[in-house]
């Protein structure tokens, strides 16, 4: 799917309604005009000629309606005899329990972002203290926006019982206005602040319970209810938040340093640590060409003419004992 067309799977987009309705008026678009809207194929209002494959044909809407329904009974079929095995089963197992079966697991494994989601809210349904969140600079960017309205109204349902709310973000986001706008709609005891580098998504609640990514896509999760590794996650978030810039209700213009903004300081730190522009970028969250530009600023400030002298400088120039010391 296309970066503009990144909607919902049951979803119709502009540029697909424009192309089946041209498909029917034609008798068909060549397969190659559907990349540009992979919904049509998806909601199967278009399918393959089977004579040549090179075009797809218009399939009428009932029918594709009626596919897709038949399909969604099948699986809602399927669940329903699942949950009678899965019940029959375990009916056997409550029958010998002891007194020396384990509760809950300490830590448990989530598969699929509707399984992780679903987890989160119900944890969070339930608490009336402190969630603790850190969320990289990829968090607001690949979900939908139905998800972000579910999470706005689990949070001020939260508030409104009394609790509490701390984020963590990357500097990147401090100006971004959908994040900005959102706090605004929330009504209650929340403050959120930045730092250059934060750790992969983090949820905390109450101190009790903890969600971590388990992979890289974050369609694994781990929800951690052991007490000792949940306390170590909670105070590695208090020291990083003791660290951290406030964002929200109160945003604080960092100073700079010898014309040597934050911002770049944090880059002469990885410089000298041997990083190449694309992991300085994916550490800060900024595209290669924002770091690069950073890069040069630092390099033309410090009046170096190579990369090699520009580590050099940055050592001999002392900028990053002054961060140390402004910390």
């Amino acid at each position: 799917m296309t970066a503009a067309h990144t909607h919902g799977t049951e979803e119709l987009c502009e540029s697909g309604l424009a192309l089946y309705t041209r498909a029917l008026r034609e008798g068909g678009v060549r397969a190659a005009e559907a990349d540009e809207a992979p919904c049509l194929v998806d909601l199967g209002l278009l399918q393959p000629d089977l004579g040549d494959l090179r075009w797809l044909r218009p399939v009428t809407p009932a029918f594709a309606l009626h596919r897709l329904l038949r399909g969604i009974e099948d699986r809602i079929a399927d669940e329903r005899r699942r949950e009678e095995r899965l019940t029959a089963m375990f009916e056997s197992l409550v029958a010998i329990d002891g007194p020396h079966t384990a509760g809950a697991p300490m830590i448990s494994v989530l598969s699929g972002l509707d399984r992780i989601g679903q987890a989160i809210h119900r944890t969070v349904a339930d608490a009336s203290g402190e969630v603790l969140t850190i969320q990289p600079h990829t968090s607001h960017t690949h979900s939908p926006a139905e998800i972000h309205a579910e999470a706005l109204d689990r949070d001020q349902a939260l508030l409104d019982r009394g609790g509490r709310i701390r984020v963590l973000y990357q500097h990147t986001l401090r100006h971004a206005p959908s994040i900005l706008a959102r706090y605004e709609r929330l009504h209650g005891d929340v403050e959120a602040r930045t730092l250059d580098e934060v750790t992969q998504r983090l949820i905390v609640v109450e101190r009790e319970v903890a969600f971590i990514p388990a992979n890289k896509d974050r369609t694994l999760a781990l929800e951690i209810r052991h007490p000792a590794i949940v306390e170590f996650l909670a105070t590695a978030f208090d020291r990083l938040w003791r660290l951290a810039t406030p964002m929200y209700p109160r945003a604080v213009q960092q100073p700079t340093l010898n014309g040597i903004t934050p911002r770049q300081r944090a880059i002469a730190a990885l410089l000298v640590e041997g990083h190449t522009d694309a992991v300085i970028a994916d550490r800060l969250g900024m595209n290669i060409r924002t770091a690069r530009v950073h890069i040069a600023k630092l390099a033309a400030t410090l009046g170096s003419e190579s990369r090699a002298q520009l580590g050099y400088l940055i050592g001999q120039s002392g900028i990053l004992d002054q961060q140390d010391a402004g910390e």
